[in-house]
């Protein structure tokens, strides 16, 4: 029997491919500066990967013999998750929710067992001890009598446990965290990750288990890990917000079994996570009316329209040097639309401090916003209040055009809903049936727009 060998190899972070020697630049993915080293033990001593239970074996078969039957979902009581996914959470599906530290990761994943005590759920946790994760649930509420607790980081010993435990929801925390013994790297190292993932996935497609893997990021905000990992998996949810706001949205990134257009809100309360049905409401003024500086965006993320409220404040700068500062939104977009201002329609804002705000802690991407920023701008300049019933969308363009955003009718029809009376949008937007309860106003250019608000 030949004794097992220990080898250098090199490894990308961004992909996973291993290489026998150093090189600058990926071959797989074309990124720099992306090497590993790590030592890798090879023979007869290294464990034979996991096959697939006894009687699972598959043979091919005939395309137009494969059911297409909806998938056998599982609810996971909560209603916002559930739509995240698609419906509920898919027998035998994995998926890698990952997210800033202290976002509120392994809150939502320990409150999803806590809300679903039809679940028989296994919570295995790397990073915590069973008391630490007893003192969360507490704090969190709900049942506790059919969720398993285990700490422990080995995978043989995990999914030893699992297969005794027969759980309905496995969920991990984390899978940086979790090591396998055949593989001579410390936890968390690419060929970790990529057997650990490898070994979960085999379990759930074997026994038809759920596993919700809790992942890291990166300081560029990628999830940590070789990009294998997020192909292996099934879904991939992404956390987001400001960890000093109140609010946290959910993001599906991937979903091999449902769209990838949606989004789930949430408010992070003393008592763990509270679903937001209806962010508009959440999102729009909280204060007096009469305020200037303040407007409000019709925006759209994924398939869902809401409204929130964009501030600005401009004053003259104290130090010669013009700020500009902006909290959810791109700067380098501000200072675009200020240019544009500036040469487009005559407004001298070079000698200004201008501060931009997107009001909840959110991160906006939409370029249907850049309408509400102008607006915003000039309001706090002329100190001119914009009326509270009012809203925007609308991309601007260099030359100082406005132009048309999509699906605005869906727009208009949720600002109707939630009781603004008019909104402005470009000229050239084009609706398939008038929206109704609310007056639509389109104007062509930002001094067409300036000539229709500041009137």
């Amino acid at each position: 029997m030949a004794s097992a060998k220990t080898k250098t190899l090199w490894f990308c972070s961004n992909c996973g491919n291993e290489y026998s020697k150093w090189m600058g630049r990926c071959p797989a993915c074309g990124e720099w500066n992306t090497m590993v080293e790590r030592e890798v033990v090879t023979g007869s001593s290294k464990a034979a990967p996991m096959t697939s239970a006894p009687g699972n074996a598959r043979k091919p078969m005939r395309l137009k013999d494969v059911s297409t039957t909806v998938e056998d979902r599982v609810s996971l009581g909560s209603a916002e998750v559930d739509r995240l996914l698609g419906g509920g959470i898919v027998k035998g599906s994995l998926v890698l929710m990952g997210g800033e530290p202290g976002i509120g990761k392994s809150t939502l994943s320990l409150q999803l067992p806590l809300h679903s005590p039809a679940l028989k759920t296994l919570y295995v946790t790397g990073e915590e001890s069973v008391k630490q994760v007893k003192m969360r649930a507490d704090r969190l509420g709900g049942q506790d009598d059919n969720c398993l607790i285990l700490s422990e980081t080995d995978m043989s010993t995990i999914l030893k446990e699992a297969e005794e435990a027969a759980p309905d929801l496995m969920i991990v925390d984390s899978v940086q965290t979790m090591y396998c013994q055949h593989i001579d790297s410390t936890a968390g190292s690419v060929s970790q990750i990529k057997e650990v993932a490898a070994q979960l996935l085999r379990f759930a497609k074997s026994t038809g288990v759920p596993v919700i893997l809790i992942g890291h990021i990166t300081k560029e905000g990628t999830i940590a890990g070789p990009k294998i990992l997020e192909h292996i998996v099934d879904v991939v949810l992404q956390f987001e917000g400001e960890n000093r706001g109140a609010y946290r949205v959910l993001r599906s990134i991937k979903n091999r079994f449902g769209s990838t257009s949606e989004l789930a809100v949430f408010e992070m309360t003393g008592t763990g996570l509270r679903e937001v049905a209806n962010p508009s409401e959440m999102l729009i003024p909280m204060h007096e009316t009469g305020l200037s500086g303040t407007a409000i965006s019709a925006m759209l993320d994924g398939n869902r329209p809401f409204l929130f409220e964009v501030q600005a404040l401009v004053s003259s700068a104290v130090y010669g040097t013009a700020q500009r500062s902006a909290t959810g939104f791109d700067v380098r977009r501000l200072n675009m639309l200020l240019a544009v201002l500036e040469r487009r329609a005559g407004f001298k804002l070079g000698q200004k401090d201008v501060f931009l705000n997107m009001a909840g802690g959110l991160r906006i991407t939409d370029p249907a916003c850049d309408l509400a920023v102008i607006c915003a701008v000039l309001s706090s300049t002329f100190d001119y209040p914009i009326s509270a019933d009012i809203c925007f969308a609308g991309e601007v363009g260099l030359s100082g055009e406005i132009r048309p955003v999509s699906q605005a009718a869906r727009r208009a029809v949720e600002a109707a809903r939630v009781g603004f009376k008019r909104i402005f949008v470009s000229s050239y937007t084009h609706f398939d049936q008038k929206p109704e309860g609310i007056e639509v106003v389109k104007v062509a250019d930002i001094p067409a727009l300036v000539r229709a608000l500041f009137k």
